[in-house]
């Protein structure tokens, strides 16, 4: 039994493989361990397959409870489908289909690209105003604003309204921020908005002829 089991260790056809990609996108979708084997299951040539229920359980050595939650939550992340086909002998199986996880694969690493174009972006304004390279401790600090929630934009604002003031440092633009963030400002038209209001709030002069006062 030992050596069987050794033998299949070693056997390519039980190896399954996975891009670094798949994993990304799981870990975007918040797929739990169980989710995660059972897609890369299907993704290793199980994909519209005959939904062969003790095969699965049997290779991924899943209960029955583990399989059916498994293939609900990939259902509910609209990454599994169950179809229902007509064999040669015009009989009807059930099939997984995992089709949509691709369209959906592709959409992360386009929206992974654009993050990190938009990131380089970010560090190039930093660096051409304060004209020299950033440490990597600056790097972190610009990228714990990212992750915080504030917008690309927002932070481009507080770079330029540091360079107006002739500061040219993160601390500095890190407490423009803070106090933008107590304000409730998440980008530069917030900034518009509450000037206008504060305008508004200025009580306006008006000239009143005293002498004549009735």
């Amino acid at each position: 039994m030992i050596k069987k089991k050794l033998l299949e260790l070693v056997d390519n056809k039980n190896h399954f493989t996975v891009d670094s990609y798949v994993l990304k996108c799981a870990r975007t979708l918040k797929l739990d361990t169980n989710s995660l084997i059972l897609l890369i299951y299907l993704l290793n040539g199980q994909d519209n397959e005959i939904f062969d229920y003790k095969k699965i359980l049997s290779d991924l050595d899943f209960d029955e409870k583990e399989l059916l939650e498994a293939i609900s939550i990939l259902k509910d992340k609209k990454i599994l489908s169950i179809t229902m086909q007509k064999n040669e002998d015009g009989i009807l199986e059930e099939r997984l289909n995992i089709s949509s996880f691709y369209e959906i694969l592709i959409s992360n690493i386009l929206d992974s690209d654009t993050k990190e174009q938009n990131e380089n972006d970010l560090y190039d304004n930093f660096e051409k105003e304060f004209g020299r390279t950033l440490s990597p401790m600056e790097y972190d600090i610009i990228n714990s604003w990212l992750d915080s929630g504030m917008s690309k934009e927002l932070i481009i604002f507080a770079l330029k309204e540091a360079v107006f003031n002739g500061v040219n440092n993160l601390r500095y633009i890190d407490k423009i921020l803070f106090e933008w963030g107590k304000k409730g400002i998440k980008n530069p038209s917030d900034i518009e908005k509450l000037n206008k209001k504060q305008e508004e709030k200025v009580e306006p002069y008006y000239e009143y002829d005293w002498l004549n006062e009735d």
